[in-house]
């Protein structure tokens, strides 16, 4: 399932603009437009990570982030139009693990989102699987199974694999899924995500023109999901 990430700004116009960045990079924002509401938000909806704007109506950013580290882990971003240090560690003190400065680049906000999101998820521990249906993809120890049966797979292949593995069922875009491998694949582009995908079908699926595990979202990218409504 996407991360949930909940957008809490009374200011409309920026907070879509938040909105529609965050869903565009695949997750699922929702947002509120005050601090009372924030707080009532994370305590029904649990979301995975919350935007949260400093300079707010009814309870202001400080006072949300006071009152939800009682009894609250997820991680908290915080965006203010003050500069000065002493706000920044005022915020850090009463909480909150990323700070961003009005005015800011939305592709910026995007990636210390990922960050945050990347940083809470805990890694599988040696030994352990990503599993999703019958297949399992085993981070430490850099291996694909699928039921009991070793599924050779290249550098690239595993890592784009790994990547979807990670949050099944989420749609990933061609360019998400190159932003994950960089680094570990020189076929980190678009073409190189539709060959390692056709390869991988060839080695997991029962009949590749048919997926049952890796789904193409047509206009939108790719998705790994159990196999069951394959």
């Amino acid at each position: 399932m996407p991360a949930t990430i909940l957008i809490a700004e009374d200011d409309p116009r920026q907070a879509e603009i938040i909105r529609r960045y965050l869903q565009a990079a695949g997750w699922s924002p929702v947002v509120v437009a005050d601090g009372r509401a924030a707080i009532t938000a994370v305590r029904q909806r649990a979301p995975d990570l919350l935007v949260l704007d400093v300079q707010m109506p009814e309870i202001d950013g400080r006072d949300v982030c006071r009152v939800l580290r009682v009894d609250h882990d997820l991680p908290i971003l915080m965006l203010t139009a003050r500069t000065s240090a002493d706000d920044r560690v005022l915020g850090f003190d009463l909480g909150a693990d990323d700070y961003l400065t009005k005015p800011y680049d939305p592709r910026e906000l995007v990636a210390r989102v990922r960050a945050l999101l990347r940083r809470a998820t805990p890694r599988p521990a040696a030994g352990d699987g990503l599993r999703v249906g019958a297949l399992t993809v085993d981070p430490a120890g850099h291996t694909v199974h699928r039921d009991r049966t070793e599924v050779p797979c290249t550098r690239g292949e595993f890592a784009l694999l790994a990547a979807l593995a990670a949050e099944p069922g989420r749609v990933f875009t061609r360019r998400q899924l190159a932003d994950r491998i960089s680094g570990l694949d020189r076929n980190a582009t678009d073409r190189g995500i539709d060959m390692h995908v056709v390869n991988l079908r060839r080695k997991l699926e029962d009949d590749p023109r048919r997926p049952a595990y890796l789904l193409t979202v047509h206009g939108v990218g790719y998705k790994l999901v159990d196999g069951s409504s394959g």
